[in-house]
């Protein structure tokens, strides 16, 4: 049965820079045209950690080289500039793979925003940390000149940290909602999303923060009123105990296992935790959803109910 599918692709299936990206999405493209082989609307998410880490430090050399020249670029629109690079790397292996098995659909990247609540309680506590390591010369100097946080990490240096709050609307999910009823697979979402505030009713202004690509996704999911989320990752299942001799790995997952297993810490925060999140806030936002949590190469067979972890009601 056909079926409305939002896919969160996780930084296994990009690579770390661009000859890995490109190596990456090549098999990506591969298992998502599975899908839509079988018929299925296919909307993709995906994260951009290595990408837009890539951009920052770029952009942080140049301030670096010629403060009078260079000006800092603000973290939303290094955000744009990682949704456009990734988009067109893997669009256009998504038509290629398509052409290739005879498949009539167009493929769009559509530049995201998504609006966050300026009083999201992240803003307060900046936990996400972007951008290259720095000396504490460095770091104290930009706290001085531009107003950043920063933290000491794990005795590696410092680095900037930015709030992470949670997904409130996508802006133009009208614009991705009529791509996907003309027949086009759309990339959307990326690295979470621009982040933006409304201000003065209409304006949009970006955020520097970094939103979760799995709640982005669960949003983007929720507003088209898609049947499926699809969180990929680097394991085949979520398991309890994970990493340990008695680790299970779990088939299915109600909302109250899944509550009660993130009461007992099962799960690791900046891990597999955020998935299970977004997974069950989908899965219980209208009867009949469910999401699935599982490797890319297993999707088909995890629609199919052969595999990965099927997060219900």
């Amino acid at each position: 049965m056909k079926k409305r599918i939002v896919i969160a692709l996780g930084g296994n299936a990009l690579g770390n820079n661009l000859p890995e990206q490109m190596k990456a999405v090549r098999i990506t493209a591969k298992a998502i045209v599975d899908l839509i082989e079988e018929g299925h609307e296919v909307v993709i998410a995906h994260g951009n950690g290595p990408q837009v880490g890539m951009i920052q430090n770029a952009m942080m050399e140049l301030t670096r080289s010629d403060p009078e020249k260079y000006i800092p670029c603000p973290l939303s629109v290094c955000v744009a500039m990682s949704q456009g690079y990734i988009g067109y790397d893997l669009q256009n292996e998504l038509r290629e793979e398509m052409l290739d098995r005879g498949i009539d659909k167009g493929v769009a990247t559509v530049l995201t925003q998504v609006e966050v609540d300026p009083e999201d309680p992240a803003f307060e506590n900046p936990t996400k940390p972007i951008g290259s390591f720095m000396t504490k010369a460095e770091a104290d100097q930009l706290v001085r000149d531009r107003d950043y946080q920063v933290i000491e990490d794990a005795g590696r240096g410092y680095r900037r940290v930015v709030a992470s709050p949670r997904p409130q609307s996508i802006i133009e999910i009208d614009t991705i909602r009529s791509l996907v009823e003309t027949n086009h697979v759309v990339i959307a979402c990326g690295g979470g999303g621009i982040p933006v505030f409304k201000t003065n009713g209409h304006h949009l202004k970006g955020a520097a923060a970094v939103i979760d690509k799995d709640f982005a996704a669960c949003k983007l999911a929720q507003q088209l009123d898609a049947d499926v989320l699809i969180i990929l990752t680097a394991v085949e299942k979520v398991a309890i105990h994970f990493g340990q001799p008695d680790a299970e790995w779990l088939d299915d997952l109600s909302g109250d296992m899944a509550r009660k297993y993130i009461a007992d810490g099962e799960f690791a925060p900046g891990s597999m935790l955020p998935k299970v999140e977004a997974a069950l806030e989908f899965a219980e936002s209208k009867e009949g959803r469910f999401s699935l949590i599982t490797l890319l190469e297993k999707a088909k067979d995890g629609i199919a109910g052969k595999t990965g972890t099927r997060i219900h009601k």
